[in-house]
């Protein structure tokens, strides 16, 4: 059975954008209700707030929903996979990492700020990621693969990860666990820092 809220998805992904007043009669719903489903689907991002309008100068202006970018999509990871497919052996990964996350942010820290700071900027990156300390030293986790869509091809990116992680904290970084969950983009990784 198709929800309320996926009817207005399947609406707007048809029209665009249109305001609550139009969805509502497009669908057969009642404006609350419309309104209601526009408010959660704006506030976990599937829908984005694009224009309000004025309708003839009176009564409240009309805001106007349509699709959000994430919603929508995009075509980067076939452009990563086929960039990948044609490098081959010929992937600098050092450089690559380093043009990522720059190590020179990390500089003359103690490994907790460093710490620290990579899971701020690992998070800013869509890793999900956290640390902890262990008996073996501390920890880095990836709650997450921002790569989950190429991984299968391109295991390469792992060891992209391995040294960004080492040239941020300046410590040897060894991969000890790595968890697949490809039905919902999840892939764990935890790394111990030596």
């Amino acid at each position: 059975m198709i929800t309320a809220r996926q009817k207005v998805l399947a609406h707007l992904k048809k029209t665009r954008a249109a305001s609550a007043r139009e969805i509502a009669r497009a669908l057969k719903m009642s404006a609350p209700n419309v309104r209601h489903h526009l408010g959660i689907l704006v506030s976990d991002g599937r829908l984005e707030l694009t224009a309000v309008h004025s309708r003839g100068g009176r009564g409240r202006p009309e805001k106007m929903y349509s699709l959000s970018q994430s919603a929508l999509g995009d075509n980067l990871s076939a452009l990563a996979d086929a960039l990948l497919a044609e490098t081959g052996s010929g992937l600098k990964v050092e450089a690559i990492a380093v043009r990522i996350l720059d190590p020179n942010q990390f500089a003359n820290m103690p490994i907790t700020k460093r710490l620290a700071l990579l899971i701020e900027k690992l998070d800013e990156m869509h890793y999900q990621a956290r640390w902890e300390a262990g008996a073996e030293g501390p920890r880095v986790i990836f709650g997450r693969c921002p790569y989950a869509k190429i991984i299968e091809h391109h295991p390469e990116l792992c060891k992209i990860d391995s040294v960004m992680l080492e040239k941020a904290l300046g410590r040897r970084v060894e991969q000890f666990t790595k968890t697949e969950s490809s039905a919902r983009g999840l892939c764990p990784f935890a790394f111990r820092v030596g």
